[in-house]
């Protein structure tokens, strides 16, 4: 049986999911969206055979392979008894125990849980150096930042557009009708950034938006749910949340809560901007608010 190297990490509560997640930056294009299948579903989508495991990252199987052998695995089944060893220790640390449920959970303490555990989750997974590689990209103030989201999301789109546009100049939202989106893409250089909001079901013509922005050399950063938009396929970098609740309907709750976050740390990191943004926005504001 071959190692991994950083089995002596692992047994020191350093997961595999935290090696991937610090390493995530020197990761091939390829490499990232097999990581990110990985750590959107942990452990289990590595307990998946190599062929369901590269079909849920859209890549092939020898492409599955070169990366858990760049994480150090011989072989793909050293890889999974990697997995489940973490998994066997998880279940047997006491942390791990849940307390007692109620009795009779109310269906609003049900969802509240339900909401809290998937912005909990979505935090511990996601990669750090994920997260600042979209800052530095948002806060690039020589590119231009173009928003969009599918019929659920629009909203989260259109909330994150109203912030970015106080902090930064060259945001614009992609909104209309889908046949009129073209319009905007015909100018997309590489310059140009398009944020993407995606969650099941996912939405073809925001899928196809994606792709024909990517082929004229546009940035794609996805914001998606745990079972990945296809987009993840040709997006530079993807924020993946759990989204479930006990519901008919997904929850955006995790997303919203990690595009704050991003403009917390935007708004800090051009402070000097968005400051003078904000105090001219005011005067306007007041000016506009004088009669005649």
């Amino acid at each position: 049986m071959t190692k991994s190297p950083d089995a002596a990490a692992t047994a020191s509560d350093q997961t595999l999911a935290t090696t991937i997640r610090s390493r995530l930056g020197s990761l091939t294009p390829t490499e990232r969206r097999a990581a990110h299948v990985l750590l959107s579903n942990y452990p289990f989508a590595g307990l998946e055979t190599v062929a369901q495991f590269a079909s849920r990252a859209g890549i092939s199987a020898p492409s599955i392979l070169r990366f858990i052998a760049r994480l150090g695995f011989g072989a793909y089944a050293d890889f999974q008894r990697h997995l489940k060893d973490e998994l066997e220790a998880q279940l047997q640390s006491p942390l791990m125990k849940q307390a007692p449920e109620q009795a009779n959970p109310t269906p609003l303490s049900a969802f509240a849980a339900a909401v809290v555990a998937n912005i909990t989750h979505s935090f511990e997974a996601m990669a750090p150096a994920e997260f600042d590689a979209i800052l530095a990209i948002i806060t690039d103030t020589k590119r231009r930042l173009h928003v969009v989201g599918g019929r659920l999301t629009e909203a989260v789109a259109l909330y994150t557009v109203r912030h970015l546009r106080v902090i930064r100049p060259d945001v614009t939202l992609v909104e209309g009708q889908a046949a009129t989106w073209r319009d905007q893409v015909i100018d997309f250089g590489k310059r140009d950034v398009l944020i993407v909001f995606d969650i099941r079901r996912y939405q073809d013509d925001v899928i196809l938006l994606a792709q024909e922005a990517t082929e004229r050399g546009a940035t794609i950063v996805l914001f998606t749910d745990q079972w990945l938009s296809p987009i993840a396929r040709f997006a530079r970098h993807v924020i993946s949340a759990r989204t479930g609740v006990p519901s008919n309907w997904d929850s955006n709750a995790a997303i919203l809560a990690i595009i704050e976050a991003l403009m917390a740390a935007a708004t800090k990191t051009l402070w000097d901007l968005s400051k003078a943004r904000m105090e001219a926005l005011e005067i306007l504001r007041k000016n506009s608010q004088r009669p005649g």
